[in-house]
């Protein structure tokens, strides 16, 4: 199959310098493998989306030379693809309903890669349907390793480590796990280039390919990029927008970031022709992250 790359930002708010460094990476990895780049909306989680968020970061990939192919994809409007992959899992005996609260869950529960470990209260107990509750994958208790294409060789133990994790929310949305994965399968994505914010999420989500029957992508997770404290850039930490007008001078700024060599040119257009000639993965560092000066 032929090179097919994404960059998925969620609509929370405006396009920062740490998302940028994500969507230059994955923009050059793919088109320097004269492979498709596609740009998908994760607004799957509703309550964290700013109205004209989404619009606002395709507006400013667009000033900055980032275009993408094909029309850009919403988790909110595939729903029904989610609540199918749900129904397989469920037919082939791997999830659960789950009545636990986050209180129970933080009072009985380990600290694990990404806070409390599920212990596994509900697997045991026959939850019925009515009434709400969430949806819980069976972790499996098998290590789960890939080779990352920056941060090397990875095992994890999910259920040791994360513990039966969340597949459909209490309130009925989608957990990201479960819509990443349908959507990545769906669209025939074979590179995922992201922050390493989402490595340790990546065992779950092999487990649900698996499980699924689809294909792994080859992973690529880069440094995130952090603030003087080591706090990763965020939109809930009030990270800084973009400075579109700023073009040229952003995009060296996210070149340098990843490692990359200094490239000319007096647009941003020009500017990623010539990253995009000289994109050396290899290059980029080793890091989980590294902090950034302001703008």
């Amino acid at each position: 199959m032929s090179y097919r790359g994404r960059f998925a930002p969620s609509p929370s708010g405006t396009l920062h310098f740490g998302s940028l460094v994500a969507a230059v990476a994955s923009w050059l990895d793919a088109r320097r493998s004269s492979g498709e780049w596609l740009v998908r909306i994760e607004d799957v989680d509703q309550p964290r989306t700013v109205p004209g968020a989404a619009d606002a970061i395709l507006r400013a990939l667009d000033a900055l030379g980032l275009h993408w192919d094909g029309e850009v994809v919403y988790q909110s409007r595939r729903t029904e693809l989610y609540d199918a992959a749900l129904a397989q899992l469920r037919a082939g005996g791997h999830t659960y309903r789950c009545r636990c609260s986050r209180r129970e869950i933080a009072d009985s529960a380990l600290h694990g890669v990404e806070g409390a470990i599920y212990p596994g209260t509900c697997r045991d107990r026959e939850v019925g349907e009515a009434g709400s509750a969430a949806v819980r994958a069976l972790a499996p208790d098998e290590a789960v390793a890939f080779d990352d294409r920056v941060q090397g060789r990875i095992t994890q133990k999910v259920a040791r480590d994360v513990g039966d994790f969340v597949l459909r929310r209490r309130d009925g949305l989608h957990a990201y796990q479960l819509a990443v994965v349908v959507d990545d399968a769906q669209q025939g994505i074979t590179d995922i280039v992201r922050g390493a914010d989402l490595l340790w999420s990546t065992p779950r989500q092999i487990v649900l390919q698996r499980w699924l029957g689809f294909t792994t992508p080859r992973y690529m997770h880069l440094p995130v990029a952090a603030d003087r404290s080591g706090e990763k850039l965020s939109k809930q930490t009030n990270a800084a927008a973009v400075d579109i007008a700023r073009g040229v001078h952003e995009l060296r700024r996210a070149l340098r970031f990843l490692g990359q060599r200094d490239a000319a040119g007096a647009t941003p257009r020009e500017l990623l022709e010539n990253a995009r000639r000289a994109w050396e993965p290899g290059l980029v560092p080793r890091r989980p992250a590294i902090a950034v000066e302001p703008a």
